[in-house]
């Protein structure tokens, strides 16, 4: 957000998206929460009857205000956070996304926003809007085909070990700590607890996993059909053995390790695989490692209401598909939050100089496939060596230059427009877009059809 967004915002003044607090309090996590019940909206702070006077800041301010908001919420919320000077001093604003699994509390206490107010949700509306959450999320429903026996219980007691270990205070024992967090219900097992506690393999949860040497030849395969919990570091232990790790030899005593992927994505693409899985496909995961790349399928399609370029460009409502998993994994802590999870995939890969990773529909499930950057095939050779002679044509600076003219003179323009002034590939487009939106130069508003680019200062 820049300085003329936020005077829009404060312009309109506070509605059911927007709150003003001219200092951070209760009030203002209150309203984190209310937003988060309902439909998502903006805290900012420094704002006084209307008018950003701003606050004083020092570094670690804003890192303990959200601190202060993780602790005092569940689910723990984690907001986003814009910093934007106004004169000598700052406004701070809370972003906060609709939350998928509802309610979040703050101190034991439930709000919904209605207008421009936070109201106290009664008990019974409480009860609803928990049910409501679930309704609609297959891994909720209960399966009269798995009892008790189905599950191992020391897993369910790892499972509470380490939920206390990333701050949890549960001395429950397991069949109490299945029933608190709805994985039990009526003494039957839900989806959920069975794909997270299965005492035997599964057909279920099938992964395929291999390493190909080319397109027929494989190397190494392993299959896995455990518990989704255990198959997550299963999946990452098979990508570690098969990708190559460099040596950094420094002065100083310990050496500096890169690997060929940077694990932080390579985890996050996984954890996604299994979380975000269509389980009732009867489709298994595969997830193939060649020499230079990486391919991730996993049943189940994005959502009819997002598009790829909706992931690329963070414009879109998290929908876990199963929402009683992914609540369950961010108790864990292996999710830290809703709706991030591509932007720190780019993000990393970025970092690490290389090339962004491709992310699309195939068949009935959704593929990623990351890259090294070099080239594959002797087709991929010569792909190369055209974008070269491209880079040649159209320089990098240029490429962004076009493009960032492009945008100004028309804010709705497509890709395949951008391809068709740079030159460029469609991946080269996705990666420029990608790092202009990084830098702040650029930013997408509104839904991918309907929406148009603004450029910072154009």
């Amino acid at each position: 957000m820049n300085l003329q967004e936020l005077h829009k915002l404060i312009s309109e003044g506070e509605n059911d998206k927007v709150e003003f607090k001219s200092s951070f309090n209760i009030e203002a996590i209150e309203s984190l929460v209310a937003f988060a019940n309902t439909g998502g909206g903006k805290v900012l702070i420094g704002i006084h009857k209307g008018t950003a006077v701003g606050i004083d800041l020092n570094t670690e301010t804003v890192q303990t205000w959200v601190n202060e908001i993780k602790t005092k919420t569940s689910p723990m919320l984690i907001p986003d956070v814009d910093v934007i000077a106004t004169g000598a001093k700052k406004v701070v604003v809370f972003i906060i996304q609709e939350y998928p699994v509802k309610p979040v509390s703050v101190r034991g206490k439930y709000y919904k926003r209605v207008a421009n107010s936070n109201h106290l949700l009664s008990t019974s509306e409480v009860v609803n809007m928990h049910l409501q959450t679930f309704n609609t999320s297959w891994d909720y429903h209960l399966n009269n085909q798995f009892s008790i026996e189905s599950i191992s219980l020391e897993k369910v007691q790892l499972a509470i070990d380490t939920m206390n270990q990333a701050g949890g205070r549960t001395h429950d024992d397991p069949l109490t700590f299945l029933l608190k967090n709805d994985l039990v219900r009526e003494s039957a097992l839900t989806n959920a607890a069975y794909l997270l506690f299965a005492k035997s393999d599964s057909v279920l949860t099938t992964i395929e996993l291999g390493r190909f040497q080319s397109d027929i030849i494989i190397k190494d395969a392993v299959r896995t059909k455990a518990d989704i919990l255990t198959q997550a570091e299963q999946v990452l232990d098979f990508v570690r053995k098969h990708i190559n790790k460099e040596i950094i030899v420094t002065g100083n005593a310990r050496h500096i390790e890169r690997w060929q992927y940077p694990l932080e994505a390579i985890r996050e693409i996984v954890l996604n695989m299994v979380v975000h899985r269509d389980y009732r496909s009867a489709s298994d995961a595969i997830v193939k490692i060649y020499d230079h790349k990486i391919e991730f399928y996993n049943p189940g399609r994005l959502p009819d209401n997002i598009t790829v370029e909706d992931l690329l460009t963070n414009n879109y409502k998290s929908t876990p598909r199963n929402k009683l998993i992914a609540d369950f994994c961010k108790s864990l802590g292996i999710i830290e939050k809703y709706g991030s999870g591509i932007k720190r995939i780019i993000d990393y890969f970025a970092g690490a100089r290389l090339p962004m990773p491709e992310f699309r529909n195939i068949s009935d499930g959704f593929m990623v496939t990351v890259s090294d950057g070099y080239p594959e095939t002797v087709e991929e050779t010569v792909e190369k060596t055209v974008e070269e002679t491209v880079e040649e044509t159209v320089p990098r600076d240029k490429a962004v230059a076009v493009i960032l003219d492009s945008m100004v003179n028309d804010p709705r323009i497509t890709q395949a427009q951008l391809m068709e002034k740079t030159g460029l590939s469609r991946r080269g487009i996705e990666w420029h877009i990608a790092r202009l939106k990084q830098k702040g130069m650029i930013k997408r508003i509104g839904a991918t059809k309907n929406g148009y680019w603004e450029v910072k200062g154009g």
